[in-house]
């Protein structure tokens, strides 16, 4: 399998993806803002068909639309301090408004399907050095931020009344989620990319350790669940995105269940002594 160059390629990129989309991640989970993940997922379909029109590169148009989408988002939130609902509703509504409006038109250049569903014939090595250039920022970015952004993660206004940047640090966040975004539409697709963001890290919180190690074991969880999603994908001939999605989700729940075995078992020592 591994003698293909796509395949080559697909495994490249999916290492990138499963270290960046956990570190991403939980900040999102920690500061509630899974959802956000999730609008902004969608919003990069209408950043690839915008590339698909103008020929250029779909990972950089989804790359730039989604930076925008994630910017409105902060940029709203002064306005809907109440209603961060409202705030995602608005930007799906113009996100996939601009997607179906240009899959529709028939001037695409390509078929979009694959950025919906995921699929490892069409990464390429551009897209290979796009991932790279991308992810090496994004990793950076969140070394040079970490103490802020924790300290905004666990609590925003303290933060401001700290003197943290708190809404340019934002600004900057929403960037790196879009990258992390665009990065693995190629490979994970638009419909389920939210769940290689929150799942992998909802899992590592089931351990109830300290913020690295829930950092460090989402990461590990990521690969696992892109890897097996990638490999039994190609041999079931099934979408690697859909598959990883099912694969996030089971070893959730057995982590849920060796963590309810473990605490069975545990009251069962006890009640023998």
């Amino acid at each position: 399998m591994l003698n293909y160059a796509f395949m080559q390629n697909a495994l490249v990129v999916s290492v990138f993806i499963s270290i960046l989309c956990p570190c991403i991640g939980i900040f999102l989970v920690l500061r509630r803002y899974s959802m956000i993940g999730d609008t902004l997922s969608h919003a990069s379909l209408a950043g690839v068909t915008i590339g698909l029109m103008t020929h250029q590169n779909p990972i950089l148009g989804a790359f730039v639309f989604t930076s925008i989408c994630g910017a409105l988002i902060e940029f709203l939130r002064n306005y809907f301090k109440k209603y961060t609902d409202l705030i995602l509703t608005i930007v799906l509504s113009l996100s996939v408004g601009v997607a179906i409006t240009m899959i529709s038109s028939g001037k695409l250049n390509a078929n979009a399907d694959s950025f919906m569903f995921g699929s490892i014939l069409t990464v390429t090595e551009f897209d290979m050095i796009m991932v790279f250039i991308l992810s090496v920022i994004s990793v950076l970015a969140l070394i040079f931020l970490y103490d802020q952004m924790i300290y905004i993660a666990y609590d925003e206004e303290a933060a401001q009344t700290a003197g943290v940047k708190v809404r340019l640090i934002n600004y900057v966040f929403f960037v790196l989620v879009a990258s992390a975004i665009s990065v693995s539409i190629r490979i994970v697709g638009v419909l389920v990319l939210s769940s290689m963001i929150a799942l992998p890290v909802a899992t590592a919180l089931q351990l109830g350790k300290g913020f690295k190690i829930t950092l460090v074991c989402s990461i590990l969880f990521s690969i696992i669940d892109i890897m097996l999603g990638l490999f039994i994908s190609y041999y079931l001939n099934v979408a690697p995105g859909g598959f990883t999605a099912l694969v996030s989700v089971a070893v959730l729940l057995l982590v849920l269940l060796a963590k309810k075995l473990g605490t069975n078992l545990k009251m069962w020592r006890s009640d023998q002594k």
